[in-house]
Formats: C-alpha cells, sequence, structure tokens
C-alpha cells in the first residue's frame, strides 16, 4: 500500500503535513442473536458475503472470535453501489462454564450458528428428597 500525506490544520491556520504509516482498516460488526438454554447457548451471526471456508472462529484467554473477510463474485464493473463489502470482526467474553471441547458450528446462506455447551457441573440439577 502506498504511503499517503495528511494535512492537518491547527487552530492557529498553521498547516503541517505528516506521513500516514497505516490506513485504517474497516470492519462490519455483524449481527449476533445470543440464546441460553439449560444446555449452553447458540449464537448466530448474519455474515452474508463471506465463505465457509474463510470464516475463523478462535477462542483465546476466554474471548470468542469471529473473523470473516467478504468478497464480491459478481462479475463486471459495478456502475451504482450503495454499500461496501468489508471484513467481519467481532468478539466476545464467554463464561468459564461452557465446555470449548464440544463446540459445534455450522454455516449456511451467511448465517453461522455456534452452539456453545455448558460443562456437565454447569448444567442444573434437580435434587431429589428422599422419604426418611
Amino acid at each position: 500500500m502506498a504511503d499517503k500525506n495528511i494535512t492537518v490544520r491547527n487552530e492557529d491556520k498553521s498547516v503541517h503535513t505528516r506521513e500516514e504509516t497505516r490506513a485504517s482498516e474497516r470492519y462490519i460488526k455483524p449481527s449476533v442473536n445470543i440464546i441460553e438454554t439449560e444446555n449452553g447457548l447458540t449464537l448466530t451471526a448474519d455474515i452474508p458475503g463471506a465463505a465457509k471456508e474463510t470464516v475463523d472462529i478462535n477462542v483465546d484467554n476466554g474471548v470468542l472470535t469471529i473473523n470473516a473477510p467478504a468478497s464480491r463474485s459478481m462479475p463486471g464493473q459495478p456502475v451504482y453501489t450503495e454499500f461496501d463489502l468489508a471484513p467481519y470482526y467481532r468478539q466476545f467474553t464467554i463464561p468459564e462454564a461452557l465446555d470449548l471441547n464440544k463446540v459445534k458450528a455450522e454455516f449456511e446462506f451467511g448465517i453461522l450458528t455456534l452452539q456453545l455447551p455448558k460443562k456437565e457441573a454447569a448444567k442444573p440439577h434437580k435434587i431429589q428428597i428422599k422419604a426418611a
């Protein structure tokens, strides 16, 4: 990427030019629904334009990260556009009560669904009263 020069005007009307060293990357925060049941959490994320093969889901230090590049697969030159595709990025802090070894992920029609089950010890248990 080529460096750009940025012109900054100060309050005293002096002009300073500095070199831009980093371009600000733009991300789209996908819409998400999270449903809790006795067995765990179900997370659904809307990420249209992303391919199943490029969706990256990670958990590190209790933080779930969803990262997915989106691409346009239409031939030709755009004549008129109202939105641009950008990479999707979203992070969530997740509770320790989830069993990360049993997480299931599905991706269909631009919808990512994660099943995050609770550890057995974290699930509610009914205690029966025995007659004395």
